[in-house]
């Protein structure tokens, strides 16, 4: 496949440059808002070249999203998302989030299909382990329907990280790992791999 050419190129390369810019500036924030002027500043731009590769500041902001789960994708295998939280980046997921509730925003689709992955992944693992749990010499299988107890399993997260956010002095790594073992324990022993997501 070709690579893009001349002003696409370089479009793309000034999208993602905004983009690392918004992830810096939120991964320094912690839990105090970034502007589309700070994001600006760390990218080189005005405030209306930023806006003028995104369109505005909710499109920015989930496009940034969206590259923090591409690139944190990597980081699940080992669980090492929960121990790169960070307020900035938690608050980075709150801030799209509740932007996305309608359909006409910026987020809401990729919200969504974010969801609908993560409830799908876990979903699929419960479902192997009360298998498992099934077989000859296999603990009893739960009667929890795999299905809800990942919807319940990703609001938990949610929750605890938006938890995490006003009051800092909480465990989450923590609390999430007490989570998973306690499905672990009801749905046959497998859980760990239940929270590999990115953080925020």
């Amino acid at each position: 496949m070709n690579s893009p050419r001349g002003p696409y190129r370089k479009t793309l390369a000034k999208r993602r440059q905004i983009i690392e810019a918004a992830l810096a500036a939120y991964a320094e924030a912690g839990s105090r808002g970034v502007s589309v002027r700070d994001i600006a500043q760390r990218a080189g731009l005005t405030d209306a070249g930023v806006l003028h590769h995104f369109g505005s500041r909710e499109a920015l902001l989930t496009a940034a999203l969206e590259a923090r789960f591409a690139s944190g994708a990597q980081d699940t295998q080992d669980g090492g998302t929960v121990r790169r939280a960070t307020p900035g980046m938690v608050r980075l997921f709150a801030e799209v989030a509740a932007a996305a509730a309608g359909p006409d925003q910026p987020a809401h689709a990729f919200l969504q299909g974010r969801n609908r992955e993560v409830r799908e992944r876990a979903a699929r693992t419960l479902a192997v382990s009360g298998e498992a749990a099934a077989e000859p010499g296999g603990a009893v299988p739960s009667p929890v329907d795999p299905a809800w107890a990942a919807r319940i399993l990703l609001a938990a997260k949610d929750g605890l990280q938006l938890q995490w956010l006003v009051e800092p002095e909480l465990d989450l790594a923590g609390d999430l790992a007490a989570l998973t073992e306690v499905l672990a324990a009801v749905l046959g022993g497998r859980g760990p791999e239940l929270l590999a997501t990115p953080a925020g």
